[in-house]
């Protein structure tokens, strides 16, 4: 049944809906890495004078341009690592329109979910950012500990998160914070599953970009074939 909630969900990825979220969460991440960028550029070139004057070396009028490749270079690396993380939760904000268009293709019959506020959806983001990235900085211990089990100690914790998370957010528009708490409680070990799925393409370069998208759609159905029509 997971399978073919997440072939319903790749079946749909034309959709306007979905290319729209991918669009607006790699875009909005993309300026993102480069506003932090530039305000680590000017807050160097307001802490460093020119010249700057070393002990033993005298003046160095360059030490602001070394610094600046280095911050460039520090920040690629990081984007590498951050790039996945953060594009999701970004992509999380407008989840509800891949809800939507599931919702009006494939059950008609339901009427419209009511949306969360924008800050809501930005706290929810902010929060799933932090615990995905804070989970997976302790995992890399566990990576060198455990280095035998290394893919499925990933493929469970992401699993685990984004199944949490993907489940939430459609939980959330028909069930209310409690309600889905209470759903997703009693199906923990079928949403972990289904996660666990949406995880493996974590490993794929570009089609990574897409989870987001894939794992909202995928959950929709899911959430529908879990909790009866009257939300109960």
């Amino acid at each position: 049944m997971i399978f073919n909630d997440f072939g319903k969900a790749l079946s749909q990825i034309g959709d306007p809906s979905f290319r729209g979220v991918v669009f607006k969460g790699v875009g909005l991440t993309l300026v993102m890495f480069i506003v932090i960028y530039a305000v680590v550029i000017w807050f160097l070139n307001w802490i460093l004078p020119d010249p700057v004057v070393l002990p033993l070396i005298g003046e160095v009028g360059w030490l602001d341009e070394v610094l600046a490749g280095a911050s460039l270079i520090v920040m690629v690396i990081a984007s590498a690592f951050l790039m996945i993380p953060v594009a999701s939760a970004v992509s999380s904000m407008f989840l509800d329109d891949v809800a939507d268009a599931v919702e009006g293709q494939h059950y008609p019959h339901l009427s419209q979910a009511p949306r969360a506020s924008f800050m809501e959806s930005l706290r929810d983001s902010l929060k799933f950012l932090g615990v995905l990235v804070v989970a997976n900085l302790f995992a890399l211990i566990l990576y060198v500990i455990f280095s035998f089990a290394a893919p499925l100690i990933f493929l469970a914790l992401n699993g685990f998160l984004l199944g949490r998370e993907y489940f939430q957010l459609v939980a959330l528009r028909r069930l209310g914070r409690e309600g889905a708490k209470r759903a997703r409680s009693k199906h923990a070990l079928t949403i972990w599953a289904a996660g666990t799925l949406m995880a493996v393409p974590l490993t794929i370069p570009i089609l990574n970009l897409i989870i987001p998208v894939l794992g909202a759609a995928t959950f929709t159905h899911l959430f529908h074939r879990l909790v009866p029509a009257d939300g109960r």
